[in-house]
């Protein structure tokens, strides 16, 4: 049985510790975790973690006693005293240095929570010392002794860099930043120094590295001095793709050009011996790291300085071989392909600008690079349909990454390019049309042409793409012509045969090739001599654009035809609609947009609702077709708009029964409303748009206002529903402008207040979601209402003022509904849910700015609720959630301030609600000082990309608490070195310097200017100062 809390003995401890580590009952282990969790909560569990390590038996209890320790140090709440922590880390040093050979995670758990308390108290001082600095002191008799010791020291700096090196979530990333960069200034340098000298000690004495020992101390020298290079120097961590650009920054700030020079010949003369002697390039993990370096010699060097380098001809030659070899053996590695690419590119792009006179050797090797990478991918083709392999080809992001480096290194000696791509593909295709035409041939031979016609079709679409207008001659686009022919006879070939078969890749591979094009060769910048041209007219009878267009377009009519179930293909198909509206097959689409001329508008083939998704997308592009000669022609749109006519009177009989076929219901509404959201979005202007809404309102809204009422539960079919009605009161581009005697702004929205109320009330009977469904089944649906309410809040179509005035509720029915769905969320959900925060924070900013005496009218715990919401979403990552915040506090501050000048003048009394609310922001100051402190906190020690936005509500937070703020800025000051405190008085005093006790726009104005400089000034004035702000005063 399991002793209560506060009573497990030591015994107890270490059976419970084996029970969680050992055991393969998992009721059992379940139970030891919550008994093991109650002795981490309890008073006395740093007195037992001490007992576990000096008398624990068990490895697993040390374990124990080292992680509660490490959580007992992290907790932001009840911090331990600075003098325990001091002990502990004193206990763990010379615990680790009287105990060198305990389980390897036994040390790694106490090395880490050394690492912590040292991160944590960073900033502690006692006697004017940092008592958490002395890291190399602390070590160093470490060093001193056996093999083991010295693995523990180096392992403790190692792990130390490590941890400072990286934010966790439950401190501030200002506290994280002071504390990396001041140990990056004070500790950083001299750990390296270390780290290289041992190292140097290492190589000089003949290690025999069988030994395990000798092995594991060298190789945790070799992780301390990565940790230390690693480290990030910039202030903000970078991920692998975005760090070129910072180590060009900082070698150009290390080296003048001399020593630029010297440091480029060391580094290529290092990466020749590698090349030359490569017989540690077989693993993987240096292979890629070698990749790395080679793809940053062109982004850190121009080649213009690479060229002088000693021995630069012998060096792009082993570089070229290396990657033509990497190149060829396409399974190994395949993710340091595109660092190799990347340095051909790039060198490739620099070749019309280098002015050196040493020759780069480019136009020698480039050629047989495109080779190696055009004749690989067609050689993997056989082997991964031989051997199941993964297509790299259903990878769509790695292959465009690569498309486009190739575009650039393929246009480096085209002539050498496009006669490659002519001769294999006029291979490809005659091999390909023999099989065709054969009887008796099998399919996988076919299989195995398409692949390597996919390849080759992409490829062309790629090198065309990478066509650049100024260096481009008319033999080059002769070339192109040669491709496109090309191109263009394949695919009349297999649109031939889709009727019995075709191939989703080489379709998708088509596609890319006519975006390619499309971007190149249509549009206004081509000359209509354009060599391709003529070219296309000798071989295809394609004279100019359009012609070509009108192919592309009869491409989009087959491919919707007979690649209606294929979501990939039909998105992509309806990706781009430009210069179309005159041809014919455009007016055919128009005129027949059916499921009997498109198999995805059918019903009862779709698999699941979720599949109607491009339906939306379809009608986007035919609306926007439509929209270039409707004009006002009102029998153009009803004959338009005839199948959907036909879809709602459907459904209308279909729910007018009392036995009907749910599942075809559904799907007829779902296909319907996607189709009509698609067109909405494309009706921008007022006379198509008011074509539709008289089109749906009223005689429709009654079926959609019912689907509601039905299938609330559903999301794949309310969702639909709810985001088309979001576009319908979306007053995009001012188009719902509604004549003075129309009274439909009004009815529009009790529509839209009554499907907010309707949808809300039921969803909430649901009761509680599981986690992992929560999004889906509820809260997806509401961010579209809360979406959909803002909307018609801010359309200025409707004066909601006449709500209340003549006794109608829907105004207070949506906003009553809209307090029961946001009380419903948690705060958490708010802000990790991107699309709910988004749509949350808007509709406050709405509200607080329009509708305050609604706000001001709440319950209390409804106001701190919405008040706590503000105040996370000030420090939110999404800029546009802070900015929200940053307004919806202004609003906020505002009516209080007012409020509160309203009351000490005479004037007549306010009314109970702004009474209650002013009351309610007296008994809970709390709250705004906090937001007034995470506000001035970011201002002063944030990355604050939205400085404006949170400077507007600042100037009323300290106008509504000035004793408070005279309270902050004195911690701010007073945590300064003494030399700078007068400095930083002064910086609050020319911030507040002519500003009035007001929150006129002009006075508002002049604070934000003052802030400006404030935030200047304060910033170069901490520049050099170590010092942290008191974290308990302010940053808590």
């Amino acid at each position: 049985c399991f002793l209560r809390k506060f009573t497990l003995g030591l015994a107890q401890l270490e059976i419970l510790c084996k029970q969680l580590y050992e055991t393969t009952d998992t009721a059992v282990r379940h139970q030891a975790e919550k008994a093991l969790v109650e002795f981490t909560n309890s008073p006395d569990c740093l007195s037992k973690c001490q007992l576990l390590l000096e008398r624990g038996s068990s490895s697993y209890s040390q374990l124990l006693a080292a992680t509660c320790l490490s959580k007992l140090v992290s907790r932001t709440s009840n911090p331990l005293p600075l003098e325990q922590r001091i002990d502990i880390r004193n206990y763990v040093l010379n615990y680790l240095a009287t105990r060198p050979k305990l389980a390897a995670f036994v040390t790694q758990a106490l090395i880490q929570l050394y690492a912590r308390i040292t991160k944590l108290g960073w900033f502690d001082c006692q006697k004017d010392d940092y008592v958490f600095r002395n890291v190399i002191a602390d070590v160093t008799r470490f060093l001193q002794d056996s093999v083991e010791h010295c693995i523990i020291g180096v392992t403790i700096l190692s792990q130390l860099t490590n941890e400072i090196n990286q934010a966790d979530t439950t401190h501030p990333l200002t506290k994280h930043r002071k504390i990396a960069s001041s140990f990056r200034d004070s500790s950083l340098f001299d750990i390296f120094t270390l780290s290289c000298n041992l190292l140097k000690q290492a190589s000089g004495k003949n290690l025999n590295l069988n030994d395990e020992s000798q092995h594991g101390l060298l190789m945790q020298l070799l992780k301390l001095s990565y940790n230390c290079l690693n480290y990030d120097f910039i202030g903000t961590s970078t991920d692998e793709s975005s760090d070129d650009l910072c180590t060009a920054q900082e070698t150009r700030s290390l080296f003048n050009n001399a020593e630029r020079a010297k440091f480029l010949s060391h580094l290529v003369d290092g990466v020749k011996r590698i090349l030359a002697n490569p017989q540690c390039l077989p693993d993987p993990n240096n292979y890629h790291e070698f990749c790395r370096l080679l793809a940053r010699l062109k982004s850190n060097y121009q080649l213009g300085e690479l060229v002088k380098v000693e021995n630069y001809p012998e060096v792009i030659r082993l570089i070229a071989n290396f990657t033509v070899t990497s190149l060829q053996h396409w399974e190994f590695a395949p993710n340091s392909v595109h660092y190799l690419l990347s340095l051909w590119q790039r060198l490739a792009a620099s070749v019309p600008y280098v002015k050196a006179t040493e020759p780069h050797l480019l136009e020698t090797y480039t050629p047989e690079v495109t080779k190696a990478y055009i004749t690989s991918r067609l050689e993997s083709v056989h082997v991964i349909l031989r051997d199941g392999l993964e297509d790299p080809l259903d990878d769509a992001g790695l292959v465009q990454q690569q498309l486009d480096q190739l575009s650039t290194i393929g246009r480096c000696e085209y002539e050498k390019t496009c006669a490659l791509l002519v001769q294999l593909f006029d291979q490809a295709a005659q091999t390909y049309q023999e099989l065709l035409q054969s009887t008796n041939s099998s399919t996988a031979d076919i299989t195995v042409q398409e692949g390597r016609l996919t390849w080759l079709v992409y490829i062309i679409g790629a090198v065309i793409g990478g066509r650049v207008s100024f260096a481009s001659t008319d033999e080059q686009d002769a070339m192109d012509g040669e491709l496109v022919c090309r191109v263009l006879q394949l695919m009349n070939l297999t649109d031939s045969r889709l009727a019995q078969a075709g191939n989703e890749r080489l379709e998708l591979a088509m596609l890319s090739f006519f975006e390619q094009f499309r971007k190149i060769y249509i549009g206004d910048q081509v000359q209509k001599s354009s060599k391709l041209y003529r070219r296309l007219s000798e071989v295809l009878g394609l004279n100019d654009e359009t012609m070509v267009l009108s192919v592309f377009i009869g491409k989009i009519i087959t491919n919707l035809k007979y690649w209606g179930q294929c979501e990939p293909i039909t998105s992509k198909t309806l990706h781009s609609v430009r210069k179309l509206v005159k041809l014919s097959a455009v007016q055919f689409m128009l005129n027949n947009h059916t499921s009997e001329h498109f198999s995805f508008l059918g019903v009862n083939n779709q698999s699941n609702l979720s599949d109607m998704r491009c339906r939306t997308t379809f009608y986007t592009a035919l609306g926007r077709l439509l929209m270039v000669d409707l004009g006002e022609d009102e029998d153009q749109f009803e004959q338009f708009m005839l199948p959907l006519t036909a879809a709602f009177e459907a459904v209308a009989q279909m729910l007018s029964t009392n036995t009907f076929n749910e599942q075809e219901a559904k799907r007829t509404l779902v296909g319907l409303v996607r189709d009509l959201r698609g067109i909405a979005f494309a009706f921008n202007a007022k006379t198509s748009f008011m074509m539709l809404f008289d089109w749906i309102y009223p005689a429709y809204m009654p079926i959609l206002q019912r689907a509601i009422e039905l299938w609330y539960h559903d999301p794949a079919c309310t969702t639909p529903v709810l985001k088309l009605m979001a576009e319908l009161v979306h007053n995009r581009s001012q188009r719902l402008q509604f004549d003075v005697s129309s009274p439909n702004g009004i009815l529009l929205f009790r529509e839209t207040s009554k499907m907010i109320t309707t949808y809300g009330n039921r969803i909430l009977t649901l009761g509680e979601v599981p986690k992992d469904q929560v999004y889906g089944v509820k809260l997806k649906g509401v961010s579209v209402c809360f979406a959909m309410l803002k909307a018609v809040l801010s359309g200025n179509y409707v004066n909601f003022g006449v709500f209340r005035l003549y006794g109608d509720d829907a105004l207070d029915n949506a906003l009553q509904t809209f307090i029961k769905l946001l009380l419903s969320i948690p705060h958490s959900d708010l802000l990790d849910y991107p699309k709910l925060s988004q749509s949350f924070y808007s509709l406050l900013e709405v509200l607080t700015q329009d509708h305050m005496n609604f706000i001001a009218s709440l319950e209390p715990h409804v106001v701190m609720y919405i008040l706590s919401s503000i105040s996370e979403g000030l420090t939110a990552l999404d800029t546009m959630v802070c900015t929200g915040c940053c307004s919806s506090l202004d609003h906020i501050v505002t009516y209080l301030f007012k409020q509160l000048s309203r009351s000490t003048k005479k004037r007549p009394a306010p009314m109970a609600t702004d009474d209650r609310f002013l009351h309610i922001m007296q008994q809970h100051p709390e709250m705004i000082q906090q937001m007034l402190s995470t506000v001035l906190n970011i201002i002063i020690f944030e990355d604050c990309r939205n400085q404006w936005s949170m400077s507007r509500p600042l100037l009323g937070l300290i106008l509504l608490n000035e004793k408070y703020f005279a309270d902050l800025r004195n911690s701010i000051v007073n945590s300064q070195p003494p030399e700078k405190q007068q400095a930083m008085h002064l910086c609050f005093e020319n911030l507040m310097e002519g500003i009035e006790r007001n929150l006129l726009t002009k006075n508002r104005d002049r604070f934000t200017q003052n802030l400006s400089v404030f935030r200047r000034e304060v910033n170069d004035s901490m520049k050099n100062s170590t010092y942290g702000v008191n974290s308990n005063d302010m940053m808590s």
